[in-house]
């Protein structure tokens, strides 16, 4: 009927799935897989290249999205004609919508597995109080400007299913978006965060009841039928509940902690998903609320939750999901709103939805006891928008319950608040935290029986050996002498793994990795933590930095200040392969370091890891190094030789002390009296420790040849300490500044392959760019959470 029915203009031409190509005289345009092919290239060049331009002032990827989308339809681009018949002509329209649908449904699943129902439930009172004041004011102001709206652009809505998708939209809080904005602002791990993640899950998972009831209500059918929809979704809730969290409960018991999880596991969840995705479809709410519903009931512990992430996420998340904001951006016309009275509807929602989310959250706030800017905060937060309200929207316009104009004017309205709410709780909200001060800021001191203080650095498992390996060298004969706190560097992202790891470590008050009797032998990092604390006299609290890397500088700075270390050891920004030479991780991990050594609270030492002790960890009784260190004069030598004698208390590790003794007519070191008199001290301090461990060499040196050649006859050492304050070797450049000349021939395959680095620098009094010890570190709360911190009372 319908052929008969369809004239030859008026029936879109059906798109073959490929072409013969150009040289055959085909358009590839005008067949569907190299046409999906070049839009979504188009897709993510666009919305790539906004999320790096919209980056400096800290807009969540989304925003970009929804821009990109908006340009790419017919609100810019898409008035070109030429360009939208080509590029995004109708026939393909619906193969774009299929997989941006596809990849919004496994996007809801990896949403649904952020989303902890035990948090929900053990949301506190003032949490669940700003939940249903966020819920209930904005969705009651969402009622009142529906009845504006249908007596002004949308006249012929109908009249309760408008009602209650205006109300939805302007109630919901994206959870996701908030979470990434808490965790980029530092502010994750703080009371407000807490109070606003714990809010924003309970409004997301009402949110969802009431988008259900809005699309049963927005059927064409009777009550009854919607009523019957309701039901059976409710239905197939049970279901899922007392038939299938069973099974994947039973797949993730079965996916044993540190092994891959099997192929077969993974390909059945998927299969679930697909299938809660067409029975959702059937019932006539949304194919997505089956993924999302399996989502929140999969096992969020374990390995099982982890591999399910990583198998999804970069595919979803960047590839598939952007399609969703353009196939939205081709539906909003931002054209349709013209004239003085649609404008004004602009302004009247945009109002509606900041006094309701803003104003009710403040209020009652307030009633539960939250301070006045704590209160205000937490109304921007929460009126945070995002992907779900788009989703709303979208299903809105395609049940033809939202027209054109009021689609316009509602996405208009989710893109201005969330683009504001970052730089609005960044300028209201700057809890000041002042540096306490302490005494003990080097390794160099006059109290050699005082407690030391490292705080050690590291990217990941690669790190750990040459890390444990260090601190056991550091520990010397002293019993509790020697507190470590072990920080872990985790980039924030965009992907779902990353706030997945947020929130567990939010939850649990420990790293990303969960360490439960449920969790199997538990991840191999926390073994060897728990076996180091065992097995040595070192105090060492592990802990986890989850942050941009234009900010994580300022969680180790912080923490610095905070635990009053004497010492952050990074790790160096190249990693060593396995012919022995070192790759860079990019030039942003190299400006952490750098940002470190002109700012810290401390000395600082950058560690080249060359395998310290090997592969694995090595027992007290068992360490045999040699370790050496090279001694030019200076400051940062001084902390380096303070260093090694420390670690020369160890029975099992034997220093070697090479002196440069550098001729006038030889290379110059500028040094003022009282340099040189400190030096000397520093010689003869180490020399009277009359150590038999403790071997004092030294080298007169004219040329920087001669400075070389020396340097490589502690090639053979396992550990080389060396100060960044070195002397410049003629005709030797580096990319490396940070390590000073010295330590960058040190880290290059000239000198060793096999020798690990340790580079110092010593702190001097008063900040290093004239900051006080009174002053706030990077001015925001740092999102470091602490695993044990036993140690943190004895103020120096």
């Amino acid at each position: 009927m319908a052929a008969a029915n369809c004239t030859v203009s008026s029936c879109p031409k059906v798109l073959p799935a490929t072409s013969n190509g150009a040289w055959q005289g085909d358009n590839p345009l005008d067949h569907a897989l190299p046409l999906a092919i070049l839009q979504i290239c188009l897709v993510l060049v666009v919305t790539r290249s906004l999320a790096f331009l919209l980056r400096p002032i800290r807009q969540p990827r989304v925003i970009a999205e929804i821009i990109g989308g908006i340009l790419l339809g017919p609100s810019a681009l898409g008035r070109s004609k030429v360009f939208l018949d080509n590029v995004f002509p109708k026939q393909s329209l619906t193969v774009l919508d299929t997989l941006a649908n596809i990849g919004l449904l496994f996007f809801l699943f990896l949403v649904g597995l952020e989303l902890d129902l035990r948090s929900i439930r053990s949301t506190g009172k003032r949490a669940l109080a700003i939940a249903v004041a966020g819920i209930s004011f904005p969705f009651a102001l969402g009622v009142g400007t529906s009845f504006v709206f249908r007596s002004t652009v949308a006249k012929d809505a109908r009249e309760l299913p408008f009602l209650v998708f205006m109300g939805v939209a302007l109630s919901i809080t994206a959870f996701p978006v908030l979470a990434r904005i808490l965790a980029e602002l530092k502010l994750l791990t703080t009371e407000i965060g807490r109070m606003a993640m714990s809010a924003a899950a309970f409004n997301d998972v009402a949110a969802w009841i009431l988008l259900a009831l809005a699309i049963a209500l927005s059927g064409s059918g009777s009550p009854l039928v919607s009523l019957w929809v309701l039901l059976t979704g409710i239905a197939f809730v049970a279901f899922v509940a007392i038939v299938i969290r069973p099974v994947l409960a039973w797949m993730a018991r079965l996916s044993q902690e540190g092994e891959p999880v099997k192929e077969t596991y993974i390909c059945a969840t998927l299969a679930i998903v697909l299938a809660s995705g067409f029975i959702t479809d059937t019932i006539g709410i949304h194919a997505l609320f089956g993924a999302f519903i399996i989502g929140i009931f999969v096992p969020k512990d374990g390995s099982f939750a982890r591999a399910l992430i990583e198998k999804i996420e970069d595919l979803v998340t960047s590839l598939f999901l952007p399609l969703y904001f353009v196939s939205s951006g081709l539906k909003t016309n931002v054209a349709t709103i013209s004239g003085g009275l649609s404008w004004g509807l602009v302004v009247l929602v945009i109002t509606t939805a900041c006094l309701g989310k803003i104003l009710g959250t403040i209020f009652v706030s307030l009633s539960v006891k939250v301070p006045l800017r704590e209160a205000v905060t937490l109304g921007f937060l929460m009126n945070t928008k995002g992907l779900v309200e788009l989703i709303v929207l979208n299903i809105g316009k395609d049940r033809k319950v939202l027209n054109d104009e009021t689609f316009a004017i509602m996405v208009l309205m989710a893109l201005f608040t969330t683009f504001i709410t970052t730089p609005i709780v960044m300028a209201i909200y700057k809890p000041a935290r002042p540096a306490s001060p302490y005494k003990h800021r080097t390794i160099k001191r006059e109290d050699t029986k005082s407690e030391l203080r490292i705080l050690a650095c590291f990217h990941g498992s690669r790190n750990m050996p040459t890390l444990v390996n260090l601190v056991e060298s550091s520990r010397g004969t002293r019993r509790k002498g020697l507190t470590v706190y072990a920080m872990h560097l985790m980039e924030l992202s965009e992907r779902s793994s990353a706030i997945y790891m947020v929130h567990r470590a939010r939850r649990n008050g420990r790293p990303f990795w969960n360490k439960t009797a449920t969790s199997g032998n538990g991840d191999h990092i926390v073994v060897a933590f728990e076996a180091f604390r065992q097995l040595s006299h070192v105090a060492i609290s592990p802990m986890t930095s989850i942050s941009d890397l234009q900010t994580m500088h300022e969680d180790i700075l912080e923490s610095a200040q905070q635990k009053r270390v004497a010492i952050i050891i990074l790790p160096f920004h190249k990693t060593m392969q396995l012919d022995g030479s070192l790759e860079s991780l990019g030039r942003a991990y190299q400006h952490i370091n750098q940002r470190i050594l002109d700012q810290a609270p401390c000395s600082v030492g950058i560690l080249v890891d060359r395998g310290l002790g090997g592969a694995a960890q090595i027992l007290a009784s068992e360490v045999s190094y040699r370790i050496g260190v090279l001694f030019f004069g200076g400051a940062d030598d001084r902390e380096a030789l303070a260093y090694g004698a420390r670690m020369a208390e160890h029975p099992g590790i034997a220093l070697l002390v090479l002196r440069f003794i550098v001729s006038e007519s030889g290379v110059s070191i500028t040094m003022d009296k009282e340099d040189r008199a400190d030096d000397e001290a520093a010689i003869a301090g180490v020399r009277a420790l009359n150590e038999s461990s403790i071997q004092y060499q030294e080298r007169e040196v004219e040329t920087p040849a001669q400075v070389v050649e020396a340097i490589k006859e502690v090639s053979q050492c396992n550990l080389v300490l060396v100060g960044r304050s070195t002397p410049r070797m003629v005709g030797r450049t580096s990319d490396c500044p940070e390590l000073g000349p010295v330590g960058a021939y040190l880290a290059s395959t000239e000198f060793s392959n096999t020798t690990s680095v340790l580079v110092i620098q010593q702190y001097k009094n008063g900040f290093r760019q004239g900051q006080t010890q009174g002053q706030t570190l990077g001015g925001q709360t740092s999102a470091v959470i602490n695993v044990h911190d036993s140690n943190n009372s004895s103020d120096e």
